[in-house]
């Protein structure tokens, strides 16, 4: 597999860097701790919003701070939750007046890194509160997670949390309304392909020519079934169905649409699986109401999608048309 790349162990580092460079007035970069930090954070008349994971789910997190959205950004290596000294002081470096909130998608090594680092921010005197999104519907438990794995669906609680924060909301308003949207966003993704890390320089497990993965995590974790390769209505259809049926979203619902690529499939594949979810949707009496086709979690290169469903309602459809200024610029 050919990729762009030079010293994998400054992977992370050397796309930092990057995207500081190309947002020099918005965005800062602090290699002590691997962070991607507002240059106008932290601010005293809102709360800081922090999040981290394993990079590779690119544009998730790292891309998505600014204005409206996160506040930092501190990743790990690929696929690796970041160290707890790296979330701790970037917690710290943070600390507003109305206090940090730590978004925390539920895998083990990042809850340990943010679970420590709130004890010890606390400790300092800090007012740090964790909040923990659980939106994949795939499997209970996996081999990175004790619960359901945080996924694509981390996009609408960012978002949520973000606008509410410039609003001035407080910490405990943040934390219900975070705590609110993640309880109505359910994902379930599926691979054609694996992602190949920098690191290892080979798939991280293999597919067959007429096979995929259905439930698959963002780590290529495996999820529910690895089956026979189907054509994408029928791939969309279970899918879509997985996730309906779990809340489950009725008729007279009114949702918001998600379809997320994994790093690898072309947009305009996307839009072919839009086109049928939105159509089994609105043969079922739900109503979509605002949707979102693109990557925003991905799994570097890996071949595949999710399907993500959020149930609105006046407050979260006001908050996710709240404007945000991240680094992923449209023309």
């Amino acid at each position: 597999m050919k990729k762009f790349v030079n010293d994998p162990k400054n992977y992370v580092p050397e796309m930092l860097q990057g995207i500081a460079l190309a947002n020099p007035e918005t965005l800062k970069y602090v290699p002590e701790y691997n962070l991607i930090m507002r240059t106008d954070a932290p601010r005293d008349d809102k709360v800081s919003i922090i999040q981290g994971s394993g990079s590779g789910h690119e544009p998730a997190h790292v891309m998505t701070v600014g204005k409206g959205m996160l506040d930092a950004a501190c990743p790990g290596d690929v696929f690796a939750a970041p160290p707890m000294d790296y979330v701790y002081e970037t917690t710290k470096l943070l600390a507003s007046q109305k206090g940090v909130l730590l978004l925390v998608n539920n895998y083990t090594g990042d809850r340990m890194a943010f679970d420590m680092s709130q004890e010890l921010s606390a400790a300092d005197g800090l007012n740090v509160k964790t909040l923990i999104i659980d939106d994949d519907v795939a499997v209970k438990d996996s081999t990175y997670t004790v619960g359901r794995r945080g996924v694509a669906g981390n996009f609408f609680v960012m978002k949520a949390v973000g606008a509410a924060s410039e609003q001035g909301a407080d910490l405990d308003e943040l934390v219900r309304i975070g705590e609110k949207v993640n309880s109505v966003t359910r994902t379930m993704g599926m691979a054609l392909t694996a992602c190949t890390p920098p690191a290892k320089g080979s798939p991280l497990f293999d597919l067959g020519p007429d096979e995929m993965e259905m439930g698959v995590g963002i780590h290529g974790e495996p999820g529910r079934s690895r089956e026979p390769l189907a054509s994408a209505n029928e791939i969309i259809d279970q899918m879509l169905e997985a996730v309906r049926s779990d809340l489950p979203y009725e008729s007279g619902d009114n949702v918001a649409l998600m379809i997320n690529g994994l790093g690898g499939t072309p947009i305009s594949e996307l839009y072919l699986l839009y086109g049928r979810a939105h159509k089994v949707l609105t043969d079922q009496g739900i109503n979509v109401r605002r949707n979102y086709v693109g990557e925003y979690c991905t799994s570097l290169d890996m071949a595949g999608a999710s399907v993500t469903l959020v149930k609105l309602d006046d407050e979260i459809d006001g908050l996710l048309s709240a404007p945000a200024e991240i680094a992923i610029r449209v023309f």
